[in-house]
């Protein structure tokens, strides 16, 4: 069986992606309610109930919210960083021993067929990660919640077949929106989000030939649309030479709607 994978929900109100072999089937986050979460699986055509266990990137609320829950009604074992899980601590209630598991940054986790390798990210958060995943071959690159997109990082993730990866805000929006100026300073800065255009000079130096889907995620719902962050995308990766709809598809994500189960 192929890797398959569906983005559930991307944005500042709740991430949760399905990733999933014939043998093991992966939640990546749970940051809306247990109710929300099993909505989604159902509107994607899954079911909960054939997950077999939850990877956290990090522990703000939008990727953690449901995940306590989550785990206890499914018996799911979680898998986070050492220092992800004591900011977890106090947050997703009382998770059985039995359940908990460490997962360290830079290194490969094996789940029967399937391949997950972790990598950390720039973010104000303990110790953000995100992962990708080999199967069969195929790679799935999973990278949102950027400050900034490093070498290393573009090392990690280049030349996968899918990726999802953070398209955040317009900077234009941001700055002419209602934040006040610290929270634009924070989301502009090194350990923020990645806007449009920086998502666009970023993914033309991490698209190879194997890459045919890109998946724009972790849109702000203040300052970004999709239509605006996907032709701010194409417009970028068109002018440095990459032919956006024939070489290259680029979708949408929403924080209340999942996309089509993908395979690969």
């Amino acid at each position: 069986m192929s890797l398959e994978f569906s983005v559930l929900a991307s944005g500042s109100t709740g991430n949760a992606i399905y990733v999933g072999t014939e043998k093991h089937k992966l939640l990546v986050d749970a940051g809306l309610s247990g109710k929300k979460l099993e909505e989604l699986f159902a509107k994607a055509h899954l079911d909960p109930k054939d997950l077999d266990g939850l990877l956290v990137t990090h522990e703000h609320s939008d990727h953690i919210k449901g995940l306590g829950i989550f785990a206890r009604r499914y018996k799911l074992p979680i898998y986070a960083n050492a220092k992800t899980w004591e900011a977890m601590s106090g947050l997703i209630g009382a998770i059985p021993v039995e359940q908990k598991f460490q997962f360290d940054m830079d290194t490969v986790k094996t789940f029967d067929d399937l391949d997950v390798e972790s990598f950390g990210v720039s973010h104000d958060a303990a110790e953000p990660m995100f992962y990708a995943f080999h199967h069969e071959g195929k790679k799935l690159s999973i990278a949102t919640d950027l400050g900034y997109v490093s070498d290393r990082i573009k090392g990690t993730i280049r030349n996968s077949d899918m990726l999802v990866f953070e398209s955040n805000h317009d900077i234009n929006m941001l700055m002419m929106g209602r934040y006040p100026w610290n929270v634009k300073r924070r989301i502009l800065g090194d350990m923020g989000h990645v806007s449009n255009e920086d998502a666009g000079a970023a993914l033309s130096d991490i698209i190879g030939d194997q890459t045919k889907r890109i998946y724009l995620a972790h849109l702000s719902k203040d300052n970004n649309m999709k239509d605006l962050a996907r032709l701010s995308v194409q417009q970028t990766l068109e002018q440095n030479g990459f032919a956006v709809g024939e070489q290259i598809a680029l979708y949408d994500t929403d924080p209340a709607a999942p996309t089509l189960v993908t395979k690969l």
